[in-house]
């Protein structure tokens, strides 16, 4: 059943964090700027679930190539209504899977906790931006407004690892977002 809930959500989840046309249309008023006020779109795609669209995702630098050295900031706009749990429950799913060793139960709770305070019910057109701070932690963003701020960079680099991790469930997704494409 956690499977079956995996597979069907982390579309969702995807959707949620990458973005929608209608707010990427005012750039120049997005909050998390003053984090990366020299950031440059590195490259853009869009989720689709069995032919759904979920989201819209751009990922952001100031450095040619994003990485987990430099800061980022991954834009989701969605286009569809997704609930902040599922969102949460996708996002744990996905870090779970992707991470090498099993998470200690206490750091899951946290973790869990730290989401709710950063995401939000989404629906079309809702924004969702994460800015990625090494060292640091991130910072989430709604529609432009600051969210949240999580000080753990462990969270932060499991978190987006979600996208940017070779082991991603859609690599094609993450060529695009890190310009690869031919």
């Amino acid at each position: 059943m956690a499977t079956l809930r995996s597979r069907l959500c982390t579309p969702l989840l995807l959707a949620i964090l990458l973005g929608s046309p209608l707010a990427q249309a005012n750039d120049n008023q997005d909050g998390w700027r003053e984090q990366l006020p020299e950031a440059r779109l590195i490259g853009s795609g869009d989720f689709s679930w069995f032919g759904f669209p979920v989201y819209g995702a751009r990922l952001w630098s100031a450095t040619p190539q994003a990485d987990f050295s430099h800061p980022f900031a991954l834009e989701l706009t969605y286009r569809r209504s997704i609930s902040r749990e599922t969102l949460v429950d996708t996002s744990l799913d996905e870090i779970r899977r992707i991470s090498a060793a099993p998470l200690a139960r206490q750091r899951e709770q946290d973790w869990a906790q730290q989401m709710r305070q950063a995401f939000v019910d989404v629906a079309d057109g809702t924004r969702l931006t994460g800015v990625f701070l090494p060292d640091r932690g991130c910072r989430f963003y709604v529609d432009g407004k600051l969210q949240h701020v999580i000080d753990d960079p462990e969270f932060a680099r499991a978190f987006f690892s979600i996208w940017l991790d070779p082991q991603t469930r859609s690599p094609r997704l993450r060529t695009a977002l890190l310009g690869l494409n031919p």
